[in-house]
């Protein structure tokens, strides 16, 4: 519930902000949404691959590091 309150408020003082903003810096700001959103696809992919790989023992990555 607390998480529900603070989301609509930081969401009701950007959209107060967004009103009265530049249209340049809205554009900057949908760039950085834009950016956020291929990071995080990018993270998100990066983890199902490495859930995919399969995993070796310490002992094993020991003897690679020494060979």
């Amino acid at each position: 519930m607390e998480t529900t309150t603070k989301r609509q408020e930081l969401l009701k003082a950007i959209n107060k902000r967004l009103e009265q903003a530049y249209e340049d810096t809205l554009e900057d700001v949908l760039e950085l949404l834009d950016i956020r959103k291929v990071e995080d696809e990018e993270d998100i992919k990066a983890f199902e691959e490495a859930q995919n790989e399969p995993t070796i023992t310490w002992e094993q990555y020991k003897q690679q590091l020494e060979s």
